[in-house]
Parts: C-alpha cells; structure tokens; sequence
C-alpha cells in the first residue's frame, strides 16, 4: 500500500505577502513543496493531492505536472497527481453560505475537498512549511501500519526549539497526551520566541497567562497529519454541526484540531502523538526567506539532496 500525501496549498499567507508556494527557496529554483514531494517519494507515498484555489490552480497544476513528469515512486510506477479547489461554497447541501464571508473555512474544511478522490491512508501537511526526510519515514510507517483500521490517527509532533522563527513570535500548538502517546489536547500558544537570556517564551491562549516559560522539547503541531479515510465522514458531520452553530460568522474557521479534538471527545477516534528529530523551518515572515535559501543551500552542499532536485 502506498499512502497519499495532501498538501494545503490554498493559502496566500498574509503575513509573508505572497504566494509561497511558488516561491523558489533551493538552489535549483526549488519550493518548500518540491521538497517535500521529493521526502514523500523516498519514503513510499505514491500519490499526491493538492488543495488550492481555482484562481491559480491552472497556473500552478502546469507547473506541477511539467515539474515533475519523470518522478517515479519507489516501485518505479509514475507519481500520480490530483487536484482540488476549496472555496466558500462548498459546504453541505442544507447550508447557505454569508454573502459577506471572505474568509476561508480553514484547514479541516480544505482537507474534506479531496473526500472523493482519497480512499487510502493519507498524509496532510502544509504546502509552505519544510518537515524534513525523517518526518515523512515516521510518518509512512505509520499509515502503511495502519491499512484497514478505523478511527486511528496520528500527529507527528516536532520538537518546539526546533520549530522558532529567527524574525519574530510565532503561534505554536503544543501536544498534551497520556502516557500511551495518545493526544488528549492541543493548547494553542502565541507570540513564541527564544529571548535572550535563551529561554523560550509564550502566551498561553487558554489560561490567558503571558509571557509564559515553555519547554523547548515539548512536543507542537506543525499541521503534519496521517489519517485514514474514514476521517472524512466523522469530519463531514462534525463540520454540519459546526455550520449549524457557527455558519453564518464571518470569520470562525473549522481547523483540524478542532475535529480531531471532537473525535477524541466523543469516542469515535483517538490520535497518536508521534515524534521526529527533524528541525522545522518555513517562510512565516518575508524577513525568514534569506535564512531559509541558505539552509536549503547547506543541505544540498552536504549531499542530502541533489541540486537541481529534478531533472
């Protein structure tokens, strides 16, 4: 069984003031995607969706597809690819839409676009955020491991020091699970940075505490997700009991940790915390670029990946 990688590729990232995903961070010319797309590869997944929107989806599947028409997966068979848009109308038959919305439903709505063209374990990341080769071996295992199982899921959790932006705070969800590794809560923390007395720091969004000491090795979310595709139903009737409460707010997004922790509440699924030793790092600020070209610059002169990434 070869799982399918999602990527969320929808967003235009306000804060870095542009469309990541296409930006070219490698020496190549390579974007965070491409990299990952490359670690997906060696790590046995055989097909990857793409959420995005139908203003650049033409744009971007073109560059896609003539990008990588030579990739192979493991067994030699060509990757495949799909894409699929999200956008404000597509909810469940029944809603009607705020003609004032604008913005999007957030991230578990995007991952219920590919319900029809998903029916085998899968992998959701975030199409502008680097996770390294070992989080997606970790992460294959696990899903191959999982084939035929329902509501069982996981969280690769990286290690918050190794998550921290160089150019200011960032907001992190930091993992609180049981002593089997199984997640019970995702606590949102904002404004995180390391200061300088090397100690790292944050706001606690539940507690309202400020400036509140954390742990650099604990454990946080970077949207890095492995699901199996019964995920889809749950997910559907959670969000149709999310419009009912929250349809007609302009601003209230359904995230996936809001529908995992439902799961994990009602029973109908539990979600284990895996780990990695990979060292986050993405384009969260325009001023993050030039760091990042230089750690992709650094990992291809050390021969982890080949430049140009493909041919």
């Amino acid at each position: 069984m070869k799982p399918t990688l999602l990527v969320l590729a929808a967003g235009m990232g306000s804060r870095y003031g542009g469309l990541k995903q296409m930006d070219t961070l490698g020496p190549g010319g390579e974007t965070i995607i491409d990299y990952s797309i490359y670690d997906a590869v060696q790590a046995g997944f055989g097909k990857v969706v793409y959420i995005v929107r139908e203003y650049f989806r033409e744009e971007f599947e073109k560059t896609v597809r003539s990008k990588y028409k030579n990739v192979k997966c493991l067994d030699g068979k060509p990757l495949e690819f799909v894409f699929v848009t999200q956008e404000l109308d597509k909810i469940p038959a029944g809603f009607t839409l705020n003609p004032q919305r604008e913005k999007p439903w957030g991230t578990a709505h995007a991952v219920l676009m590919a319900k029809d063209v998903i029916n085998e374990p899968f992998a959701v990341i975030n199409g502008d955020d680097f996770y390294g080769r070992e989080s997606f071996k970790v992460l294959g295992d696990w899903l191959r491991a999982h084939e035929g199982s329902k509501g069982s899921y996981c969280i690769v959790g990286f290690a918050l020091e190794n998550t921290l932006s160089e150019s200011g705070g960032v907001s992190r969800g930091i993992c609180f699970y049981d002593k089997d590794k199984q997640l019970t809560d995702v606590v949102e923390h904002l404004n995180i940075s390391r200061e300088a007395d090397g100690k790292v720091y944050g706001d606690d969004s539940i507690s309202g505490t400020t400036h509140k000491e954390l742990r650099g090795e604990d454990l946080c979310s970077m949207n890095m997700w492995g699901f199996t595709p019964d995920y889809f139903q749950k997910s559907q009737e959670i969000f149709k009991v999310f419009l009912t409460q929250y349809g007609q707010e302009l601003k209230k997004e359904f995230y996936i940790p809001y529908a995992v922790d439902c799961m994990i509440k009602d029973k109908s699924g539990s979600c284990e915390v895996l780990s990695t030793p990979s060292k986050w790092f993405g384009v969260t600020y325009k001023e993050d670029r030039p760091a990042v070209v230089e750690k992709f610059k650094e990992l291809s002169d050390k021969g982890v990946y080949p430049t140009p990434l493909y041919k």
